[in-house]
């Protein structure tokens, strides 16, 4: 599937705002891909479907979560992590895409999960920093993304884990393991 395909094929799922959001992920993705020797096509991919299912009624994602098993602990979690795993099961399901590296880009963009690869980290961080993006430290992850997607992605969920903490919001636990994994390693890598 080429680019053009695939932002056809994921445009009638996303409003306005949000498409425009997909293709600066994309752009970013590809930007980062460059940069770290990543994939590119499987970047531009992996972001240009990472919100396929953002806006599918809760009661359809709920439904699919619990009935192919994606995790129950979800649904004790704020319901804007629900369409990163759902989403990965209907590109699968509906648009065809297969490759495991690309699903779980998309599954694990929204939560991080222990030893991510460089494509996971990629779309993570590309959703965090895409232009688009206006808020206080976004602009502090856009720099190191520059140096450092590892320190990047510390910084980002630092930032998030900060956001949900101020707003007396329960913090998913895979969060925080990706947190812990990240910097253990970069902890390694000195």
């Amino acid at each position: 599937m080429d680019r053009n395909q695939a932002l056809e094929r994921v445009k009638p799922e996303l409003t306005e705002h949000r498409f425009v959001h997909t293709i600066g992920v994309m752009e970013t993705a590809i930007d980062l891909a460059m940069r770290y020797g990543a994939d590119v096509k499987k970047a531009e991919l992996a972001a240009v479907f990472h919100d396929f299912a953002k806006f599918r009624p809760k009661s359809e994602m709920k439904q699919i979560i619990i009935e192919q098993n994606l995790g129950s602990e979800l649904l004790l979690h704020n319901e804007e992590l629900w369409h990163a795993p759902v989403g990965a099961y209907l590109v699968e399901k509906e648009v065809g895409i297969v490759d495991s590296e690309i699903l779980n880009a998309i599954r694990f963009h929204t939560s991080g999960r222990p030893d991510m690869t460089l494509l996971e980290k990629i779309i993570y961080v590309a959703d965090y920093i895409e232009p688009g993006r206006h808020f206080p430290g976004v602009e502090e992850v856009r720099e190191l993304a520059q140096k450092s997607l590892n320190e990047a992605l510390i910084k980002a969920i630092q930032n998030t884990v900060v956001f949900l903490m101020k707003k007396k919001q329960p913090i998913y636990p895979d969060t925080f393991l990706t947190y812990n994994d990240l910097v253990k390693n970069l902890e390694v890598e000195k």
